[in-house]
């Protein structure tokens, strides 16, 4: 009787599990109108970006009779190449004889990005914020958390559901690749981890900011937080991984960020965050988009600031988060645009209003540099570019939460974005083109990554050992210490002590090993190698923990609980799919996950059993 109750639950529980963790399709996309492509071949006409096969060799290369300039030197492995002509005419018959080429994936013409109109840019200086540059000694103006003097003017933050998200997690082990001018480690960057990164505009490994853009958009995703200095970020404690593809003057190529995207890609970034864009899709850059999407990289892009109705590239593509821009009145701004393909909105800022009365613009307020990066100071800007951001410090918290696959964060993104107050009447999930499913919110999206997946988890596990004490002989059941041993051991091996971080305990314990399940928590340890790694997300560590401590008989009972905690994260990873495991194919990753979850089972049943 008590084996088909614990069956039905798991049944139960395991249903409502894929139901509340439903996947969100990627927003529409695919090729572009020839309209469009007819648009982007009269940008360069005389320039074209070739991405040849990977194994064509140095010598058949040089047999086209080309002059094949690199984009970087990491041409030499990707083999994207940049050939100029003398007249359009020229490339145009180059073009159709490449095209043809077998040894060819993809040509374009090389279609210019920039920043967009509206975002900050040396010709239009910014409003400064002296007063930020102070420490708060006096815990006045930034008392409690964060203590940050200046925070109090940055209302976007509030507006996406912080501090409160803070007691749910911080983006610990998380790495965020910013492609943008560069970033400078200004002041109030100085105790956000970095690593390293590259150059695309010089060739080289210096990637400091010489404009401002990049490292603004830094500072929001993860400006150094309760450091009595300047403001907050989103994700303090994730790691910043500096990619420049724009020149001081906000210039650069598509090409360039194509490498950058595959550079991200390849050495552990978990977000790439793209404030920039174009008109003009660039096969490139939607193929590497796609790369780093099947890597496991969850991609947020701005809009643009055209105020129009057609959502720029490389926002625009399917695996892209896009992002829309909101006002402190949580109103979209003038400037934002919009179309089918937006995702979610996000402050933005209007420095052209003071709707919040607190006698300063109501842009987006971060430390970075001005132009030509002698000086620093903090400084508002507007923009989509501000408003993407936003979201990828959001997407870091999600992912420190243990939501790695791009799709599922998205989901969760979508799932709990609230509705802004003018447009709170609405009934369907997806607001509009204006705000996509609406505003990102934090606390909301966190609660859904960790509260949630903490309860279903904890539930799983509990019906799997339910199920394995049934099979037991009544007189070898659990008592008393036995029974505190096998449930603590569950909890900790299934969720751990999820609940704590929403109890008003401290921020610390919001990325603490102690609030997450025993996988999350090695995952946590490890940092990049932890995670999707197919030998953590298995049987292995319950059966390693078996295999060492069996024959201590007092510790049977926690070994017990352990492994069936342990086989009920796996079975919700297996159901919700949240993580993406590398090395495994994604149409196995469902069936490696509940396969060792069930041997995981397995091995706690046989340890009762003995």
């Amino acid at each position: 009787m008590r084996a088909t109750t614990a069956t039905a639950i798991l049944l139960g529980l395991t249903g409502i599990t894929v139901w509340s963790w439903r996947g969100v399709a990627s927003h529409p996309g695919g090729s572009p109108p020839a309209d469009e492509l007819l648009a982007a071949e009269r940008t360069s006409p005389n320039t074209l970006i070739v991405d040849f096969r990977d194994d064509i060799t140095d010598q058949e290369l040089a047999a086209r009779g080309y002059l094949d300039e690199p984009i970087s030197h990491f041409s030499a492995t990707d083999r994207m190449y940049r050939i100029r002509f003398r007249t359009p005419q020229d490339a145009e018959d180059a073009a159709r004889r490449l095209r043809a080429d077998p040894m060819v994936e993809s040509v374009d013409y090389d279609a210019p990005v920039s920043l967009f109109p509206e975002d900050w840019t040396p010709a239009a200086p910014p409003v400064d914020a002296p007063e930020c540059a102070s420490e708060n000694h006096s815990g006045e103006a930034g008392a409690g958390f964060p203590n940050d003097p200046c925070f109090r003017y940055q209302w976007h933050l509030r507006q996406v559901g912080l501090p409160a998200a803070w007691k749910l997690g911080q983006g610990r082990g998380v790495v965020v690749a910013v492609i943008d001018t560069g970033v400078t480690r200004v002041p109030d960057l100085q105790e956000t981890r970095f690593v390293p990164g590259f150059n695309f505009v010089a060739d080289n490994d210096k990637t400091d900011d010489d404009h401002g853009h990049g490292t603004h958009v830094a500072g929001t995703i993860a400006q150094s937080t309760n450091n009595r200095r300047g403001v907050a970020g989103i994700a303090f404690r994730a790691a910043i991984m500096p990619l420049k593809v724009l020149s001081s003057r906000g210039a650069g190529s598509m090409a360039a960020i194509a490498q950058a995207i595959r550079f991200a890609a390849d050495h552990d970034a978990n977000v790439i965050n793209l404030s920039l864009g174009g008109p003009f899709p660039v096969t490139p850059v939607r193929r590497a988009i796609e790369y780093a999407h099947r890597k496991g990289v969850v991609v947020v892009a701005a809009a643009g600031n055209d105020g129009r109705g057609r959502v720029s590239y490389p926002a625009r593509y399917p695996d892209v988060i896009a992002v829309a821009a909101t006002q402190w009145d949580e109103t979209t701004t003038f400037y934002s645009n919009w179309g089918e393909e937006i995702d979610l909105a996000a402050p933005g800022g209007n420095m052209r209003v003071d709707q919040n009365g607190d006698g300063k613009p109501d842009g987006v307020l971060q430390n970075t540099i001005l132009p030509g990066g002698a000086q620093n100071g903090y400084l508002w800007f507007m923009g989509t570019s501000m408003a993407a951001p936003h979201v990828a410090g959001i997407a870091a918290l999600v992912v420190g939460a243990g939501v790695t696959r791009p799709d599922a964060v998205r989901a969760v993104l979508v799932d709990t974005a609230r509705r802004p107050k003018p447009a709170s009447s609405a009934s369907s999930r997806r607001i509009d083109d204006h705000y996509g499913a609406g505003i990102a919110d934090a606390r909301a999206a966190l609660q859904k990554a960790r509260g949630s997946r903490g309860v279903a988890s904890l539930g799983l596990g509990t019906a799997l050992g339910l199920l394995g004490l049934g099979g037991i002989r009544r007189r070898e059941r659990l008592a008393g210490a036995r029974a505190w041993a096998f449930a603590g051991a569950l909890v900790l091996g299934a969720s751990g002590l999820f609940f704590l971080p929403s109890l008003g305990t401290p921020a610390w314990l919001a990325d603490s090993p102690i609030s997450t399940g025993a996988l999350e928590s090695l995952a946590f340890l490890l940092g990049p190698a932890g995670q999707g790694n197919p030998l953590l997300w298995s049987a292995l560590f319950p059966l390693g923990a078996v295999a060492l401590l069996y024959s201590v008989c007092s510790l049977r009972p926690a070994l017990a609980g352990l492994a069936f905690g342990v086989a009920g994260g796996l079975l919700f990873s297996a159901c919700a799919y949240p993580a993406d495991i590398r090395f495994v194919p994604d149409v196995l990753d469902r069936a490696w996950l509940a396969a060792n979850a069930f041997l995981t089972a397995g091995t706690g049943a046989l340890v009762l059993r003995k």
